[in-house]
């Protein structure tokens, strides 16, 4: 690693919300900047407006806070060298643009839409790969602002080299493009913003950018970025590019792997940071998983927290074999890392689901939250905990009873599960104190009465309250609900039998 301090970026466009690959990268860039003691930047590349999707910064920084990632310079953090929006520069971009110019390492093209078009169709024709060809002679400078003056829609266009170009990366090691295969690209549209490729390492070259870690795909980008920081005598920063993240069945994890589902009328899979988030996942269990996609921490380690991420941490051990996302052990870490936080963090994070899915649950006091917790213990995500615990804070009237459950337990043996319930609803309406050791006690006397095993008392109640066989243990699910809610709730599951009979 190099002696400068080390100065890292994460640059998203703002195109939605953060796509859980661009979170591995935002994590091993913040890991090397926390283990270095260096710092790192958030900008936002914003010159995409095609593209572009209002409110997708405040969804990206929402994001990486929930994550607990924070950026020491960027947007609402300010720094010395922003702005930190790309649409913010367009005055510094221009400044490099005029510099290619004059230099003539850029020039306009002048080419129409359709000579272009009609190129295209003469390569599809001749089954060849169409290759943008220079012209020549290169329209002057000059040549070229008339021409935008006129009205014309003219681009600039960077001169490739015909040098062979070398890359030297610290995962891949060593890598060679031919120049032929780097046709001059575009670094200025007609309409004046700059593209991806130019406004990158402008900013990347102004912010003090050391070492760059982002993903396989941008390994054919990186030729014409380090030919432009050549030519315009900008640094180099050291190149890291990480594995590429792919799904279990080897297809690449892909925003539009939501897409298929729905349109296949399948449960969309987590794909964004947000998917995860709002599928009930820890954020510690989250970074841990992604933290392993393509790093190893060494001796067979694989939970770690944070702290002890950031202090084993480094490139080196990061491999270019590609990372495979298997579900199955985020949820067994997720399961783990849910026994692990303190009760503090984790009513905060149940809090936070409940919220951004609308449940109900997401006003209930601490106290409560940290006893729907107890109740679900073991739970993989807090959609375990919503789907057990949800019914109490469902409206009485609101019970959307299961029709196996009221058949198989309430209405099966001549109604026997409804006949309990009128047990029920006189004993637990006398019953002195509603604890659970009153509870208890009165389960097991009708058990007695009965000569019924604890099943026929307990899963005709939870029924009745529920409507489902799944909820926490009798007594606390009725210590959740209280006396009123368990006794109109055995009373409606009652005038079921009628609809039953019919």
């Amino acid at each position: 690693m190099s002696a400068e301090a080390v100065r890292v970026r994460f640059a998203p466009s703002p195109t939605g919300y953060l796509h859980i690959g661009g979170a591995r990268t935002v994590l091993f860039n913040w890991l090397l900047a926390r283990k270095t003691g260096g710092k790192f930047v958030l900008r936002i590349e914003d010159t995409d407006r095609s593209r572009h999707v209002e409110d997708s910064v405040g969804k990206i920084l929402e994001d990486l806070r929930w994550l607990g990632l924070d950026w020491d310079e960027g947007p609402e953090v300010g720094g010395d060298v922003g702005p930190y929006y790309q649409s913010e520069r367009l005055d510094l971009y221009q400044k490099y643009t005029d510099q290619l110019l004059e230099s003539g390492q850029a020039y306009y093209a002048l080419e129409s839409a359709e000579e272009l078009a009609a190129a295209r169709e003469k390569a599809r024709a001749e089954k060849k790969n169409f290759t943008y060809q220079r012209p020549n002679p290169l329209p002057t400078v000059a040549e070229g602002q008339a021409a935008r003056d006129a009205g014309r829609q003219v681009p600039v266009r960077f001169k490739m080299p015909t040098d062979d170009i070398l890359i030297q990366d610290d995962i891949l090691g060593e890598v060679r493009l031919a120049a032929a295969d780097v046709e001059d690209f575009v670094i200025q549209k007609h309409d004046g913003w700059p593209t991806y490729h130019f406004a990158c390492i402008v900013d990347d070259e102004l912010m003090g950018i050391t070492h760059i870690l982002r993903g396989q795909e941008h390994l054919s980008n990186t030729p014409k970025h380090v030919t432009m920081q050549k030519v315009l005598g900008f640094r180099t920063p050291r190149y890291a590019h990480l594995p590429i993240i792919f799904n279990a069945n080897g297809s690449k994890m892909s925003k539009r792997d939501k897409e298929k589902a729905i349109a296949k009328g399948l449960e969309p899979p987590e794909i964004d940071v947000h998917d995860f988030r709002q599928a009930g996942y820890l954020p510690e269990a989250l970074l841990n998983f992604i933290s392993l996609l393509g790093w190893s921490a060494g001796g067979d380690r694989e939970q770690l927290t944070l702290d002890e991420t950031i202090e084993l941490f480094s490139v080196d051990r990061i491999g270019a074999t590609n990372a495979r996302f298997d579900r199955d052990k985020l949820i067994a870490f997720n399961t783990d890392w849910a026994t692990k936080v303190s009760q503090d963090r984790l009513v905060m994070l149940l809090r936070d689901f409940a919220t951004i899915n609308a449940l109900p649950m997401a006003t209930a006091d601490d106290a409560t939250l940290a006893k729907l917790l107890e109740c679900c213990a073991g739970f993989r995500t807090f959609r375990d905990v919503q789907a057990k615990i949800g019914f109490v804070f469902t409206g009485d009237n609101e019970i959307e009873y299961d029709a196996k459950a009221v058949k198989k337990v309430l209405a099966k043996n001549e109604g026997a599960g409804f006949a309990m319930l009128e047990h029920l609803r006189a004993a637990l309406g006398a019953l002195a104190s509603w604890d659970q050791a009153g509870i208890e006690a009165l389960i097991e006397r009708l058990c007695t009465e009965h000569d019924v095993k604890m099943g026929a008392v307990a899963q005709p109640i939870r029924v009745a309250v529920t409507g489902s066989t799944v909820s926490p243990s009798i007594h606390d699910t009725l210590l959740l609900l209280g006396r009123d809610k368990t006794l109109a709730r055995i009373e409606r599951a009652i005038n079921l039998r009628a609809a039953e009979a019919t």
